[in-house]
């Protein structure tokens, strides 16, 4: 059952989605050759406590981090790692903090050390596409308008959006109903409402969209050794333009 959130939920949201943005603004400053994603996964740790908030994901169905961090053919769910990051990789922090009985989930790709021309292609189609689908996200519209957007603008741009992994509904716990694909038809599924608290996380690839799954049974990857970027944002849909409630660049 999708259950719609009242104004106090919401305003609880919203306090967890600007502590989520203003860690990944300190995230960001961490990434270059030599860091070890096993450090920012600490480093969230640490900032979590700090300021009184959790790491939701961290026993989730067994799961050992605070975060997922995934590097270039790593579509999700990647291990933090001892491993250095090296100039010309990307990587995707994910996670999902709880702070004050609010839920807020958001993951972003970044490059590490300077970005090709090739690499900068990805990263902003990518996130442009996260921006289109979510226009899309308005109550009266239906699921298949944010997929459709997201898809038909990356497979122009010669990418693949992922199957195997969708949006979803987002609080009390970390995956509420409706899934939320990233590929599909205008005019199909689930028709949204005011108050959906939901996340919008297109994963697209350089080559196919495939995937397939490490034995850890956790990180999947693309099967053809393409990178795969991934930016997502938890919104709350009104009748307008939904409300971002993990949006970095708040004025």
């Amino acid at each position: 059952m999708i259950q719609r959130k009242s104004k106090r939920e919401i305003e609880m949201m919203k306090e967890a989605g600007e502590l989520l943005a203003n860690l990944h603004k300190e995230i960001k400053k961490m990434i270059k050759p030599g860091v070890t994603t096993k450090a920012i996964d600490q480093f969230v740790e640490r900032y979590l406590e700090k300021h009184g908030a959790t790491a939701e994901q961290k026993g989730y169905q067994g799961y050992a981090y605070a975060t997922c961090a995934s590097i270039n053919d790593e579509i999700c769910h990647g291990f933090p790692r001892d491993a250095a990051l090296v100039a010309g990789d990307i990587v995707t922090i994910d996670m999902v903090v709880k702070y004050k009985g609010g839920l807020a989930d958001s993951a972003w790709t970044y490059a590490v050390g300077t970005p090709d021309e090739k690499t900068e292609k990805l990263l902003d189609v990518t996130k442009k596409a996260l921006y289109l689908g979510m226009a899309q996200a308005k109550a009266g519209n239906r699921i298949g308008d944010i997929g459709h957007a997201i898809q038909t603008y990356a497979e122009s741009e010669g990418f693949s959006v992922v199957r195997d992994f969708t949006g979803h509904g987002i609080g009390p716990t970390i995956h509420e109903p409706p899934h939320i694909p990233h590929y599909g038809q205008p005019n199909k599924g689930t028709r949204l409402k005011e108050g959906m608290a939901i996340t919008i996380e297109p994963m697209i690839n350089e080559g196919t969209w495939q995937s397939k799954m490490d034995a850890n049974g956790w990180t999947a990857r693309t099967t053809d050794g393409g990178r795969s970027a991934q930016f997502e944002h938890t919104l709350i849909v009104t009748k307008d333009e939904p409300l971002i409630l993990t949006e970095q660049d708040k004025e």
